[in-house]
């Protein structure tokens, strides 16, 4: 049956779309056509879709999320006993819904269900996003993380909250049926609380707000973007292969598991004014960060006052503190963690051919120091930066083999630096005076002459190496390279087969050589003379 009205054939849709393209941008811009999709079969030959394989599988219990967590993030007991009983709910009510559309689809899609969606609360660096991330690694689900600060209510200013639901397909190789059990995480999300005296269209707040709202309940999402205009026209030709048959490919967010985060520093204002005014009973002076004893009397009205709309802040039922890190903790978490910041320093020096160590003392000096920092975790490498740049610019090279991270090191790091370049430069010097020697057994194998360099040689050798950036052997084979045929040619006239270079023949190899075969020719030449 003829569409009505009709879709364009290829060419005239082609031939639209330059039209287009050339009456709103000129002739600068030209419309590239490619290659017209195979025609589509005939309906009774049609092949049925191909089901999407869900190899999705959740079988864990709250002890085994902790237990895992553990290993990667320290201290956040509470953050992390909360978030594993949260994502046991979710993804367990998960499990009872596929097995419930299995026996009685109607019943399952009537089933209602409180998303155990989550806020989680601290300071920066303090393993917000670590524990999501990990969490997601358990689980083998796909995970996309964004700051809130980078959306708008229609993406006209900035991106558009579905893309997180699209990049969830594109993290799970285009697996739909995997992606619609991922995690997204958005942080920074107190930046778009709407100011209580916005008069007029909020694009980064309100709006961003109501636009989350749909994602985070029950929605589907379109996997090409409005905006994205080469997957619009991927659709219109996937649409005209169809004939116009075919449903909309979409997502569904049931199953996916929103969490948001942020620092939100006035929240523990709003509750400590509480607490002063007596409207709260707290027995203990309240503390300067926010934390579990302070957080439990955090309401939904100190959300809404913060700037969150009750729609919103409702649908993050599960709430969670993370508490500030201590110098202690930035300690355990070098010493303990497996995602420990010191694996990354042992890599870095490794690929320098330095084996670095540390001593429990100066981990404790540096954890002391990054905690002054105020930034987390992310102040162990900061401190650990600034500490260890000189010596892997002036290390790098010299001859080290061993580096040991000493209490001495992290309070006096640039005497104990001018000492290990000392020591550096004699294993460099030592090292290179080695590669020269072993060149000259190397020509004596290769070419029967015995070639030695003297002292002054050979300082002038390890001089040259260091100012020209060439290894040892690379510099004498530069300078030489023309020697064997020289020394053969000597030794046919004299019967000499063995040679001591000296420092002439170190700044002036050429001339030198050149010197001896005339010699070698004219033994009373007036070189001999001299």
């Amino acid at each position: 049956m003829e569409q009505n009205p009709p879709f364009p054939s290829p060419e005239e849709l082609r031939s639209k779309l330059s039209e287009f393209m050339k009456t709103n941008f000129g002739d600068k811009v030209s419309f590239a056509t490619f290659a017209q999709p195979n025609p589509a079969e005939a309906e009774g030959d049609e092949k049925p879709p191909t089901e999407p394989r869900d190899g999705f599988a959740f079988d864990f219990l709250p002890r085994d999320i902790k237990a895992h967590l553990d290993r990667f993030v320290i201290k956040q007991d509470e953050a992390k006993k909360v978030l594993a009983i949260a994502v046991c709910d979710h993804y367990n009510h998960v499990n009872y819904l596929r097995r419930l559309e299995q026996e009685d689809a109607a019943r399952a899609e009537q089933t209602e269900y409180a998303k155990q969606n989550v806020i989680l609360v601290g300071p920066t660096g303090v393993g917000k996003t670590y524990l999501i991330k990990h969490i997601a690694d358990l689980l083998d689900v796909p995970f996309v993380k964004a700051d809130a600060t980078k959306f708008s209510e229609t993406g006209y200013v900035g991106g558009d909250v579905e893309d997180l639901v699209r990049e969830l397909v594109q993290k799970a190789d285009g697996d739909v049926a995997r992606a619609q059990f991922g995690i997204i995480y958005i942080d920074e999300i107190d930046k778009i609380a709407a100011a209580g005296n916005m008069v007029g269209r909020d694009v980064s707040g309100r709006g961003v707000q109501t636009t989350l709202l749909k994602l985070m309940e029950d929605t589907e999402v379109p996997l090409r973007s409005a905006n994205d205009l080469q997957a619009q026209l991927q659709a219109a030709f996937d649409f005209q292969k169809r004939g116009g048959k075919g449903k909309k490919e979409t997502i569904s967010t049931r199953h996916i598991l929103f969490v948001v985060s942020g620092a939100f520093e006035r929240l523990k204002q709003q509750v400590s004014r509480r607490i002063a005014q007596g409207q709260i009973g707290f027995s203990a002076e309240p503390r300067v960060v926010m934390d579990n004893e302070l957080f439990q009397f955090v309401r939904t009205q100190d959300f809404i006052e913060y700037g969150f709309e009750p729609e919103f802040i409702g649908r993050l039922p599960v709430r969670v503190v993370c508490e500030e890190l201590t110098a202690d903790d930035l300690f355990q978490i070098m010493k303990f963690s497996e995602g420990s910041i010191l694996r990354q320093y042992e890599r870095a020096f490794r690929a320098y051919g330095i084996e670095i160590s540390f001593e429990e003392e100066a981990l404790r000096l540096i954890a002391e120091e990054a905690a002054t920092e105020k930034t987390g975790a992310r102040g162990l490498l900061t401190v650990a930066e600034k500490l260890f740049r000189d010596f892997k610019y002036h290390l790098a090279g010299s001859g080290l083999t061993q580096l040991r991270v000493s209490s001495e090191l992290v309070r006096e790091p640039k005497r104990v630096l001018e000492r290990l370049m000392a020591e550096g430069h004699k294993h460099e010097e030592a090292a290179l005076l080695a590669s020269a020697r072993g060149f000259a057994e190397q020509f004596e194998k290769e070419h029967g002459l015995a070639l030695s360099f003297d002292d002054a040689a050979l300082q002038r050798l390890v001089e040259r190496a260091g100012a020209e950036r060439m290894t040892m052997s690379e510099l004498c084979a530069h300078l030489f390279k023309d020697y064997q045929f020289g020394l053969n040619l000597i030794q046919k006239n004299t019967g000499q087969s063995r040679f001591v270079l000296n420092r002439e023949a170190i700044d002036a190899p050429d001339k030198f050589l050149s010197d001896l075969v005339v010699r070698s020719h004219y033994p009373l030449a007036p070189a001999d003379k001299d």
